[in-house]
């Protein structure tokens, strides 16, 4: 890992990006603390055209994104054509829509069949789909738990991976092991602490909390990991200053 490959995910500005202004002030200060790169999600409905030029403003590349699954299924040509104008190869989904959860494994396969028909649409186009869990995968059906079904069971170059260390470990999973096992399906890791404030498990500032993230990065970097995105859902104080703490550690592990 080198510091270029250090990204900001906007989901943690999520309420300073709700317009152009606050986008543009944002990016600002994400380029102030050192980051070089952003995914984007979360941002207010600004004119794809307007997002691409506040980038280039500040030089920061977009790395990734995480769209609406009606983006991917009613709306695909649309998601291309942004994509391909921010530069981004890297097309995210944050979640596999309730429905599909709430039918339990058949759901998890029916998900994993859909999504490499999106996943082989978008590779036709240069562009790669990647899937970001939450803990409800790692629910067990009949001693399989959702991930190893979404793994199993989709195209393994069509469907990619990007595992998010914070929410691995809350579903009882290695997250050391959960990298090893997407190798060749993941280039972009979502990272963020795990920590333990008045008897509650809360994010953390990547390094404040208790995953072990000298050996999560150095599975990452075996892997071919090419973006690692620092990701706060909930931030215990200013926004901005916890990117800057999560930067400034990963900075630390970052080979010159």
């Amino acid at each position: 890992m080198k510091k270029s490959m250090i990204a900001a995910q906007l989901y943690t500005l999520r309420d300073y990006c709700k317009d152009e202004a606050g986008l543009r002030e944002s990016l600002r200060k994400v380029k102030e603390i050192g980051y070089e790169a952003v995914q984007m999600s979360g941002v207010g409905p600004i004119a794809p055209e307007v997002v691409k030029a506040i980038a280039d403003e500040f030089g920061l590349t977009i790395c990734a994104t995480h769209v609406g699954y009606d983006a991917l299924t009613n709306d695909l040509e649309a998601t291309i054509a942004k994509h391909k104008l921010w530069n981004c190869r890297y097309v995210g989904l944050g979640a596999i829509p309730e429905s599909f959860r709430n039918a339990g494994g058949a759901g998890y396969a029916e998900f994993a069949g859909i999504a490499s028909e999106i996943g082989r649409k978008l590779k036709e186009h240069g562009l790669q789909f990647i899937y970001h869990n939450h803990h409800f995968e790692y629910t067990k059906f009949e001693g399989r738990t959702g991930m190893v079904i979404l793994q199993g069971e989709s195209d393994k170059d069509a469907v990619h991976f990007e595992l998010d260390m914070y929410w691995v470990q809350a579903g009882g999973a290695n997250p050391v092991e959960a990298v090893r096992e997407v190798d060749g399906r993941m280039r972009v890791v979502h990272l963020k602490d795990m920590a333990i404030v008045d008897n509650k498990q809360v994010f953390a500032e990547i390094g404040e909390g208790n995953l072990n993230f000298p050996a999560i990065i150095k599975a990452c970097r075996e892997i071919g990991v090419e973006w690692y995105v620092v990701e706060q859902d909930v931030c215990l104080r200013d926004p901005f200053e916890s990117l800057a703490i999560s930067y400034r550690y990963l900075s630390s592990l970052a080979e010159e």
